[in-house]
């Protein structure tokens, strides 16, 4: 799983593949996909986190049935731009998966994106255009913000 940055990825992609972004939080994973033309980023589903194998295949699954070549994982940094516990957490995260991994997973291009406020914009858009609830704030709110952080990527690719 190298680790890249913004501007290495697009060349590094295979031609017609996508990205998959994620908000890897303690007890969920909200994913995202690109289209291929990495021009918007649409909320895919929530994983609840279980063991790390089992994950690591659905995940695997989930790169081969929406074709993705690389991946884009919100870093948690906080608002001073220092890295916390958390930050520490995700970078753990995306270390199993290149170390442990199914192959096809940890082989693809990883590029961090900042993921300031990602929960908090997307929790008060839910709330002022669509008055959704909590319980199905609950429910989306982790795809939306890993829609939130590809879609940030995708610009910075632009």
């Amino acid at each position: 799983m190298p680790i890249v940055e913004p501007a290495m990825l697009r060349p590094a992609l295979p031609p017609g593949s996508r990205l998959l972004g994620f908000d890897v939080g303690e007890k969920t994973i909200g994913l995202a996909v690109s289209d291929p033309g990495l021009a918007v980023a649409s909320p895919l589903v929530t994983l609840r986190r279980g063991k790390f194998t089992a994950d690591a295949e659905r995940l695997a699954r989930l790169v081969a049935e929406r074709r993705v070549g690389g991946l884009v994982i919100g870093l948690p940094v906080n608002m001073d731009g220092s890295e916390g516990p958390r930050c520490q957490s995700v970078r753990q995260f995306a270390a199993n998966i290149a170390n442990h991994g199914p192959p096809a997973l940890a082989a693809l291009p990883v590029v961090w994106q900042d993921e300031r406020l990602s929960t908090a914009a997307v929790t008060r858009g839910m709330i002022d255009d669509y008055d959704m609830s909590r319980a199905k704030r609950a429910e989306r709110v982790d795809a939306a913000a890993a829609a939130w952080i590809l879609e940030s990527a995708l610009a910075r690719l632009r």
